[in-house]
């Protein structure tokens, strides 16, 4: 089974070096802050045939996203408040779940995400001095001390935990009430994946797992993760919790599953697909 995350931007392919000037056919998504303009109408879409440096001046910055065949797209932030093109609106990349394509859903992710690795990465983290855009790479260059800056990954796990016909769901306090979800946390330094599985079950409800078997993963840019999902089978242990990463946990049956997260998580993605075996 391959699992084919939502926020994946596979509909695009990277082409270095960058052109010396941006294509007049570019295709182009709007961003401010961390949302995304989007337009109305029967089939919202994100992208526009326009360069916004045309229209406003208040283009703060622009990066290359990628080729959608021959198509260069590139996101451009502009400044809060910049009136959007008649019929445009600006729309968080959660909420356009369902309302455009999956393609444009995970185009629309990275750009919030190149945008803010744009955004934060102005200045180098070592010597303090300018930075400046590698045309041979999505990077950023220090002239100073030649420190080369990549956007950030944070990855992390998550594991769907089974126990002969039940699954372990699990509360976070930052979830919405009935809200239940997996075990997930970020991988630390120095521990492989299968590490980071058990001591993430350890931690957060005090069970162990065995048969650890990969699922799929999912770029993820809340704010800039990239989740590797696992399944495991229940080994021992009685749940415990600690009251701060986790409220609540239990076992489910899938005739009595509580509320779940949304179809747009690979969270949901490895629940379904329980479900289904």
């Amino acid at each position: 089974m391959i699992h084919r995350g939502k926020l994946s931007a596979g509909a695009l392919v990277s082409r270095f070096p960058l052109p010396d000037a941006i294509p007049r056919d570019a295709q182009w998504v709007l961003v401010s802050g961390n949302g995304v303009g989007v337009t109305g109408g029967d089939k919202p879409t994100i992208f526009s045939g326009c360069n916004p440096a045309e229209a406003t001046s208040s283009v703060l910055r622009v990066q290359y996203l990628g080729h959608r065949d021959t198509v260069a797209c590139y996101a451009a932030e502009i400044a809060p408040g910049t009136p959007l093109p008649g019929g445009w609106q600006l729309s968080g990349v959660r909420e356009l779940f369902g309302r455009v394509p999956d393609q444009e859903l995970a185009i629309a992710a990275l750009a919030v995400q190149i945008i803010d690795f744009d955004r934060t990465t102005q200045f180098c983290g070592r010597c303090g001095a300018k930075t400046r855009q590698l045309r041979t790479e999505r990077a950023k260059f220090c002239s100073d001390c030649n420190l080369i800056t990549y956007p950030r990954l944070s990855p992390s796990i998550i594991v769907l935990i089974q126990k002969e016909d039940q699954v372990l769901l699990a509360r976070s306090p930052h979830f919405p009430p009935q809200l239940h979800g997996l075990i997930a946390g970020f991988v630390e330094p120095g521990e492989n994946l299968e590490e980071a599985v058990h001591r993430g079950v350890q931690e957060e409800v005090e069970i162990t797992v065995k048969n650890i078997r990969y699922f799929g993963s999912e770029p993820w840019l809340f704010p800039h993760s990239f989740m590797i999902g696992f399944i495991a089978d229940y080994a021992a242990g009685e749940i415990t919790i600690d009251n701060k990463e986790i409220v609540s946990a239990g076992w489910f049956c899938r005739d009595n599953l509580p509320q779940i997260p949304s179809p747009l998580s690979i969270s949901r993605a490895l629940i379904d697909s329980w479900v289904e075996r």
